[in-house]
């Protein structure tokens, strides 16, 4: 049995603002031992659970921000950026039973500690299908053309609900309860390593593949702070403006869906001046 781990840091235990996830700051480093804790409880708890691999793919940022050092040898881990399917990358090979979402937040334009979607800003609301969509709800469909379930999500309460919606048989662990945006109460890293190995161990009986779901065509509609980010998101090529800042495109499959989210993102945050946006 293998178990992929999408590992994102906003959702992590003690996570509440941005220099907490920003790559080279000093809370960074200290929250990276932070993320790491629940990474390994989560890898633990799935080779409890009889697990025979864990893969982690790293889902934040740089996609470099797990201390390797500290996981358990007998897990692997995929670091680094530029990888087809993004923050769930590997599902696509076959061999996958089941997907854990460990450190997910809420999606942009919500409620949620450090809520967004890809982008920490600039991107307002993500529909999909007209409902209002997070990274899981994203990341779910994808997954679910390959018949991989989603058995596992940890970030803080308002995600979990998220789950409920996209993953309801899913085991969740709220590691803090959302204040505001930048504001939560969190649990000690002891205790959210134990919640989250023990609802790994569960999850583990949750890992049976099914038929991939064939469920397209997908629109997918993002809205933006400014006007001229449209501009920017229509050369990719698909995307339509649909509204003044908004923007839709259709594909086939979520493969597709996701492969031109992720351009679209990348195009549209190299169009973000400093301090307009």
């Amino acid at each position: 049995m293998k178990i992929l781990i999408s590992a994102d840091m906003e959702g992590a235990t003690g996570v509440t603002w941005p220099a907490d996830v920003l790559p080279g700051t000093p809370q960074w480093e200290r929250c990276r031992t932070l993320f790491t804790s629940d990474v390994n409880a989560a890898v633990l708890g799935f080779l409890d659970g009889g697990a025979d691999e864990v893969l982690i793919n790293e889902a934040h940022w740089s996609m470099r921000n797990l201390l390797l050092e500290e996981l358990d040898e007998r897990a692997q881990l995929l670091t680094g950026r530029h990888k087809s399917l993004s923050m769930v990358e590997g599902v696509q090979h076959g061999d996958v039973d089941a997907i854990a979402f460990v450190g997910y937040h809420t999606g942009a334009g919500t409620e949620g500690v450090l809520a967004h979607t890809y982008l920490a800003n600039s991107i307002t609301g993500v529909w999909l299908g007209g409902v209002r969509a997070s990274e899981g709800l994203l990341n779910a469909h994808v997954v679910a053309e390959y018949g991989v379930p989603v058995v596992l999500v940890t970030g803080d309460d308002l995600t979990c609900r998220d789950a409920d919606g996209y993953a309801p048989a899913a085991r969740k662990v709220a590691v803090k309860d959302h204040v505001s945006r930048y504001a939560a109460v969190c649990r000690t890293p002891a205790r959210t390593a134990a919640d989250i190995r023990a609802a790994a161990r569960e999850a583990t009986a949750l890992a049976v593949r099914y038929e991939p779901v064939v469920g397209g065509p997908f629109t997918v509609e993002l809205e933006f702070d400014a006007e001229h980010l449209c501009g920017a998101a229509t050369v990719v090529p698909g995307v339509v403006r649909d509204g003044e800042r908004r923007v839709a495109y259709t594909s086939e499959t979520m493969y597709e869906g996701i492969r031109t989210f992720k351009a679209v993102t990348t195009i549209v945050s190299a169009a973000v001046e400093e301090q307009y946006g």
